[in-house]
């Protein structure tokens, strides 16, 4: 069965970070100034969040950097990707307090090096992809659930308190905490969160770019600097004397605790596992380096945790700020991710005085700002456009009001609810024609869509002839009961009940076998618009072409129209007859979605129609008319023509000549019946622009002309004047598929508008080859 060619994408298809740096990987040699000055830039971006994130988890400052080197160093060395930087990072936070509340945080750090024993059995059992089964928009909505909570809290440190327990006790005590008064701790939190927040709004002074310096250590920096110059007695940074008396290595539970965390383990891996991933795969679009292997990602995540967890560390995982800083500023390899991390290391060690300059209120205002930013209002808009906010939504604001555990699960169970709504819609429609029903419903019939299905079978009139028509890839036992009964008792009232299964017999199964255990692909269908030349490489004989097409049609639609074809075997009764040209491009019951026994179709070169009231040339089209209108009874007569037609273009370029008589002899006569639509034509006001325009409009004056000559046959005449019989003007312009039809006042021929429409038209130029018959 040959498949529709896919439209390309476009803007808004995309997901929202769509690409903004192109980088290619190259050898180590020449990636070396590149991934030696972003690690530089990341390295700066990394220090002050690694201390805001370990203050705000409740774990000792050193914690956050000995994450952050070890992220760097160990997740970038047997990493998958080429430019995600991993650390510490806020979508653990509320889960990182809540084990160190709970368990202290030497047991954390068991916790966090378990995580990654865990980690590298996904890997090692390439289940990365499994991870990313979970919707992201639970996991986009846990991450903006986790950073209101982390903004709620930290405000309150901004503003000289204390965090509260709890998110909605948070929001309870801000005003009271925002009427008290307040400290200089305050002024350096405000400047803190205006320098984050004005930074990269400021415009380019000169060459120089502000936007170029990260954001986090102006904010930072300045108020350090505003602290220690006003002289203000506000708490600073204090980190141990050294890291062997800061170490405090991970311990066992007791056992009364294992149970909690053994939950702990599982729930920093997956939420670390998913949150790496999501950010890999979103980095990834930022260049079109080597992609990332995320099997690969998930055993360098486990080794950093490991590593990170021994050595006293905060749980490590991608981090979406860091990994875009890098690619920006030029990262191309994982030398800037291990380069990163060696500069933490050395500037801690080299520099600790001047990270306890910095106010403990600055790093909670920059938190402050981290955690609002979190909820990404861009990807909630295009959450919105795949009508998965409604998750989205849910998940964060019931992490903040239950927190992650229960808002987690809640995302989860209302994004099955959404997917089984989508999945088991059903699609049914009904209408009357003459004294028969028809009612086809589309999609899979379960017990959910009983009562509906059940309410409209219910409402057809007792005794009628009803038509049912399933498009169903699924029917369970609860369905097919309902159908069944409703058809038995509807039967034995008069009625009378045909069944036509158009995708999967499943009601004649269920109702004579076992039917399918589960959903079914839609059978082959005959290929009803692409010309064989799309399946034929060459070579083919026509003979063979048509054999194979044949035996296509059989094998795919005689079962099901073997009932419809016997029924039209008794007798025709079209509603239409159709005039077109006999070009092979123009299909009528294609164009027109119309089927066996709709039209009554005469084919010609030009789509002519002799006057009756002339020595006609061919008696052919005049039998098929008089046919129609007299004895079938036709309602309407369509006559169409199309763009690039070769009888328009014969008229056009012989210009009243002639055609070649030996070759031709036929020809040339019957396009002299032509000759009126020229000179209609002719008079057309104002002149064409181009020859496009000249053929358009010769094929459009012909059809209107060809309705005119329809008059002059009296059957045609006195049915039309008695309003029994319709005549409509068609134009099928075959570059853009459009259909267009002549206005009442036979004036213009204008597009049939479809739901969806707004496709511009398309010119085409007039030197198009043509293979029309004419």
């Amino acid at each position: 069965m040959r498949a529709a060619p896919q439209r390309p994408r476009t803007a808004r298809q995309e997901a929202p970070t769509a690409p903004l740096t192109r980088v290619r990987s190259l050898p180590l040699p020449a990636n070396l100034p590149g991934d030696f000055a972003a690690s530089l830039v990341v390295f700066l971006v990394a220090v002050p969040l690694s201390l805001g994130i370990a203050i705000a988890s409740g774990a000792p400052l050193i914690s956050g950097i000995i994450a952050a080197a070890v992220g760097g160093i160990v997740a970038g060395t047997t990493g998958g990707s080429a430019v995600q930087v991993s650390g510490p990072t806020a979508g653990l936070t509320i889960i990182v307090f809540g084990l160190v509340q709970s368990y202290g945080w030497q047991v954390t750090c068991l916790i966090t090096a378990l995580a990654g024993v865990v980690q590298l059995g996904l890997g090692a059992f390439r289940a990365a992809r499994a991870a990313l089964a979970v919707s992201p928009a639970v996991i986009h909505g846990m991450l903006a659930g986790v950073g209101v909570t982390i903004a709620l809290a930290q405000l309150h440190v901004v503003l000289g308190g204390d965090p509260q327990s709890s998110a909605v006790t948070n929001i309870l005590e801000l005003p009271q905490q925002l009427v008290n008064n307040h400290t200089a701790a305050v002024a350096v939190g405000v400047v803190t969160m205006a320098t984050m927040f004005l930074w990269s709004r400021l415009p380019r002074l000169g060459g120089l770019r502000p936007s170029r310096i990260p954001a986090a250590l102006m904010a930072v920096g300045g108020a350090t600097v505003l602290a220690a110059v006003a002289g203000w007695d506000v708490e600073r940074v204090a980190l141990p004397e050294s890291f062997s008396a800061a170490w405090s290595g991970p311990a066992f539970p007791g056992l009364e605790q294992v149970p909690g965390v053994t939950v702990g383990v599982f729930t920093v891996a997956m939420v670390a596992s998913v949150e790496s991933l999501l950010c890999a795969i979103a980095v990834d679009r930022l260049h079109d380096g080597r992609r990332v292997r995320l099997n690969r990602e998930l055993l360098g995540q486990g080794a950093a945790n490991i590593a990170s967890g021994t050595l006293g560390g905060l749980p490590v995982a991608g981090v979406i700020v860091r990994g875009t800083t890098n690619v920006r500023a030029g990262g191309r390899t994982p030398l800037a991710t291990v380069l990163h991390g060696v500069w933490v290391l050395l500037f801690v060690a080299l520099f600790a005085h001047l990270v306890e300059l910095i106010p403990m209120a600055a790093l909670a205002g920059l938190l402050v700002f981290v955690g609002f930013q979190m909820v990404d209002v861009a990807h909630l808009r295009y959450l919105h456009r795949q009508r998965e906010a409604p998750v989205y939504v849910a998940t964060l604001v019931a992490v903040v009001a239950f927190g992650i555990g229960t808002g987690v699960m809640i995302g989860v169970a209302l994004a099955l609810a959404l997917s089984l709504r989508r999945l088991t819609r059903l699609s049914i429609l009904t209408e009357q024609v003459h004294d028969r029903w028809h009612v086809v419903v589309k999609g899979s019939l379960t017990f959910l869509g009983v009562p509906r299905v059940t309410q409209v079978l219910r409402t057809l009139p007792t005794g009628s002839h009803v038509d049912l028509d399933l498009h169903v890839d699924f029917m369970d036992h609860a369905a097919f009961e309902s159908i069944h009964t409703w058809r038995l008792d509807h039967e034995r009232t008069g009625g009378c009940v045909d069944i036509d299964e158009i995708h999967e017999n499943w009601y004649e199964r269920s109702s004579m076998q076992t039917p399918p255990a589960h959903k079914t692909s839609p059978r082959e269908t005959a290929q009803r618009w692409t010309p064989w030349s799309m399946d034929d490489s060459g070579g083919t004989s026509p003979s063979d072409l048509l054999h194979s097409g044949v035996q296509e049609h059989h094998a795919a639609v005689t079962d099901r129209m073997r009932t419809l074809m016997a029924q039209l075997a008794q007798g025709q009764n079209p509603p239409f007859l159709f005039i077109t040209c006999a070009d092979s491009r123009v299909v009528p019951n294609l164009i027109t979605g119309s089927g066996p026994g709709d039209l009554f179709t005469v084919r010609n070169i030009g789509n002519l129609v002799p006057r009756n009231d002339e020595e006609p040339t061919d008696h052919s089209v005049g039998a098929a008319i008089e046919y129609a209108v007299e004895v079938l009874g036709v309602s309407a007569i369509a006559v169409c023509g199309h763009s690039n037609c070769g009888a328009m273009k014969a008229l056009l370029s012989e210009a009243g000549s002639e055609p070649d008589s030996e070759r031709l002899e036929h020809l040339g006569p019957w396009l002299r019946g032509a000759a009126p639509s020229l000179e209609r034509f002719a008079a057309t006001s104002p002149a064409p622009a181009n020859p496009a325009e000249s053929l358009r409009l010769l094929a459009q004056n012909n059809v209107t002309q060809q309705l005119d000559n329809l008059l002059t046959y009296p059957g045609v005449r006195s049915r039309s004047e008695r309003g029994e019989l319709k005549l409509f003007g068609l134009y099928y312009d075959l570059e853009t598929v459009r259909m267009h039809i002549l206005d009442e006042n036979r004036t213009e021929f204008v597009p049939i508008r479809f739901e969806g429409d707004g496709t511009p038209r398309q010119e085409h130029s007039p030197e198009q080859q043509d293979t029309s018959p004419a």
